[in-house]
């Protein structure tokens, strides 16, 4: 089985080339999905993470709302490793537990795990080969503001913030470049599955 991470700065387009790859037969695993999944209510960080920060964070429905935690920790590096310290490791078994599973029914797969901070955390050693995913800023801030999650000067702030592209790319096996057309990153995405997979037979 190949192990492969997949990263990138925000809004850089990795989550559209995580579902390309599966498309073409890679097991994805999204840690974004995972780190939802275990702030859920009766979830393993729920009740740790209520605790640690309050009721504020929570919805009518007494769901955790991202957003409101994320602009509570974000910019407070003693909250976020807070924060970190209760999500990352149940995060953490569940996708070796996803990982675990795969390897069971499928040997020969390749299981690509998409998460937005595998070089920060070093977490990309774990993996057999790791693909960044660039573009200009210009298309970042473009991207992310078209979501409509964050405002220009929160996207100005998380940009800040992050590891320089440098950093990722001197740690990177592929590199996919998404500031062309979908159709060219698609080409790029179908030459690098055919390079994974040569490696994981």
């Amino acid at each position: 089985m190949l192990r492969v991470g997949l990263t990138g700065g925000l809004a850089s387009g990795k989550t559209f080339v995580g579902h390309a790859l599966s498309d073409l037969g890679c097991h994805l695993i999204e840690a974004d999905e995972l780190g939802h999944q275990v702030l859920l209510p009766g979830a393993e960080a729920y009740d740790a993470v209520i605790h640690t920060f309050g009721d504020a964070i929570l919805d009518d429905n007494r769901h955790i709302d991202r957003h409101k935690l994320s602009e509570l920790v974000f910019g407070n590096p003693e909250l976020l490793a807070k924060l970190s310290s209760l999500v990352h490791p149940p995060v953490a078994q569940r996708q070796a537990d996803a990982i675990a599973a795969i390897a069971k029914t499928d040997p020969a797969a390749i299981v690509v795990v998409e998460a937005a901070i595998l070089v920060e955390t070093g977490s990309y050693k774990k993996f057999d080969r790791l693909v960044v995913v660039v573009c200009t800023p210009e298309q970042q801030m473009e991207r992310a503001l078209k979501r409509g999650a964050y405002t220009r000067e929160e996207v100005l702030a998380r940009l800040s913030r992050q590891l320089p592209l440098e950093e990722k790319l001197r740690v990177a096996d592929y590199v996919i470049d998404t500031s062309d057309t979908k159709e060219n990153t698609l080409e790029q995405v179908r030459t690098l599955y055919g390079s994974l997979r040569s490696l994981s037979v």
